[in-house]
């Protein structure tokens, strides 16, 4: 019975073995690049309110040659994403890379380092309304971001413009 009982313990031993063996076989690695990576490089920020984020991903991951839109025909193709905070406007080639977006979204929460310059420089204002537009174009690569914002201070308004950073822009 103790020779049973041993044997058993060692058979169950000798296959957990072998099944950590064969479990070590590594895989081949597998890099996913997606076709618009330099645009969600230069426009997506992290500190961006979760909409402006959600449409900039839906952009992003827009499969052009599989929509019902797709032609071989033309050269570019202009496909619009809205929610009811914002829109982008984006302009895709016919391989489906992103050539251009025009992004807007209202009243969406602004960043940390916005919302600290502007009680800085203007501390007894508060912010009334705001608009982020994003235009970026892939050709030169350059991407621009700028929140429009309306401040209020008992009957005077002004408007103001900063960069994502939180520099005043004149």
């Amino acid at each position: 019975m103790k020779q049973s009982k041993l044997l058993l313990l060692l058979s169950i031993l000798f296959s957990a073995l072998n099944i950590y063996a064969f479990a070590q076989d590594t895989l081949p690695t597998v890099t996913v690049v997606s076709l618009n990576y330099k645009y969600l490089k230069s426009a997506y920020d992290t500190t961006a309110a979760q909409p402006v984020r959600l449409l900039q991903h839906r952009a992003a991951s827009y499969d052009v040659k599989n929509s019902d839109y797709y032609e071989e025909d033309y050269d570019n193709y202009f496909i619009s994403f809205f929610i009811p905070k914002g829109e982008v406007l984006a302009t895709y080639n016919a391989d489906g890379k992103i050539v251009s977006t025009a992004e807007r979204f209202k009243t969406v929460a602004l960043p940390n380092v916005v919302v600290e310059a502007v009680a800085n420089r203007y501390p007894n204002w508060r912010i009334t309304n705001d608009t982020y537009l994003v235009n970026h174009f892939s050709e030169s690569n350059t991407t621009k971001k700028v929140y429009k914002l309306l401040l209020e201070n008992g009957n005077k308004r002004i408007r103001v413009k900063t960069n994502e950073k939180g520099e005043f822009i004149e």
